[in-house]
């Protein structure tokens, strides 16, 4: 994979102190984030109980304008 393909994510951007899906205990920051289009899936851990869970956060689609494609 070069630079070019990999995705920064600015520390302000990243969701903090998520509640664990099973126990509720609070999770400092995500152990994995995967961007998609229109999309940001994140991997959570919980050390209090070892659950682990997605969470994926859906953005709202933009139309893009494109040229028809015929005329």
């Amino acid at each position: 994979m070069t630079k070019a393909n990999l995705v920064t994510a600015h520390t302000d951007d990243i969701p903090r102190d998520n509640p664990c899906a099973q126990c509720g205990t609070p999770i400092a920051q995500p152990d994995w984030i995967e961007p998609g289009e229109g999309r940001v899936s994140y991997l959570w851990t919980c050390h209090a109980c070892n659950y682990r869970f997605e969470a994926v956060a859906i953005f709202p689609h933009r139309a893009i304008e494109r040229p028809p494609l015929a005329a």
